[in-house]
């Protein structure tokens, strides 16, 4: 394990470069770097205000750095906004979505939004649709502000694959979504990466990151404790294993709810 990020011999797909940015004084994340090799699905783990999110927007360019930037093959996301941004695929943590469309007329919207050919939109929200099992709710006339929070999940996900991106970033992808969905939501990822693009979503669930991931990085209170192939980080153990050990397991107090179970 190494808390540096990996030399590697090709460009990484993704970079982030000493990422760092505070609230009211606040560390929130302490030059955070971190590179995602192509055709690679790096999941990014951390307890609940360990700076996953905060890390992510300033890579896709939704929240501006005091210090650090991010690549996009090589592309500065800050410098070189349009460029980098063509070839990114975002699903952010609250995406906030136009409610009063269906889920294809969201998709028609996006895709104009990207300037993309009107045919070309047309075809691949009607995939995206049906793949995503999405299109019974299309037909019904549906519209997002009626979606479960699982649906909007999977309608994120079709807007940040619409325009064919070559680096995916979602940040809690399978949150409040049902084991079913879960396992389309797999088979799509696996086979965007295996097409030669690369990943990154961050959790705080170690079974997910093991049962989706091929690498990870582990973050916490706004720093990257390790980061690399999944196998080297965990050496043998199980992920959550290795992460409590370096994350710090709060200590149990005997008295604590001695009220339950009287």
């Amino acid at each position: 394990m190494s808390v540096a990020t990996e030399a590697s011999q090709q460009q990484a797909a993704f970079q982030l470069a000493a990422l760092t940015k505070r609230f009211s004084g606040n560390l929130a994340a302490d030059q955070v770097s971190l590179d995602v090799p192509p055709g690679s699905l790096t999941g990014l783990v951390g307890p609940n205000g360990a700076g996953k999110s905060t890390s992510l927007a300033m890579a896709v360019g939704l929240l501006r750095p005091d210090a650090g930037t991010a690549l996009v093959h090589g592309v500065d996301v800050w410098r070189e906004p349009m460029r980098a941004k063509a070839m990114l695929g975002v699903l952010p943590d609250g995406l906030a979505l136009p409610e009063r469309l269906t889920g294809a007329e969201l998709l028609r919207h996006w895709g104009a939004l990207r300037r993309m050919p009107k045919a070309e939109v047309r075809v691949r929200a009607m995939e995206l649709m049906e793949i995503l099992e999405l299109d019974g709710a299309e037909s019904e006339g549906r519209l997002v502000i009626e979606y479960s929070t699982g649906m909007r999940k999977k309608i994120g996900l079709a807007t940040a694959l619409l325009h064919s991106p070559r680096v995916l970033v979602l940040d809690e992808p399978f949150e409040a979504v049902d084991p079913i969905s879960a396992r389309v939501l797999r088979r799509i990822l696996r086979r965007f990466v295996d097409a030669g693009g690369s990943i990154v979503i961050s959790s705080h669930v170690m079974a997910t990151v093991e049962n989706v991931c091929d690498r990870v990085a582990i973050i916490a209170s706004g720093r990257v404790l390790a980061a690399g192939p999944l196998d080297e980080v965990r050496a043998g153990a199980p992920l959550e294993d290795v992460f409590v050990r370096l994350v710090g397991e709060p200590a149990q107090r005997e008295q604590e709810l001695t009220w339950l179970g009287n």
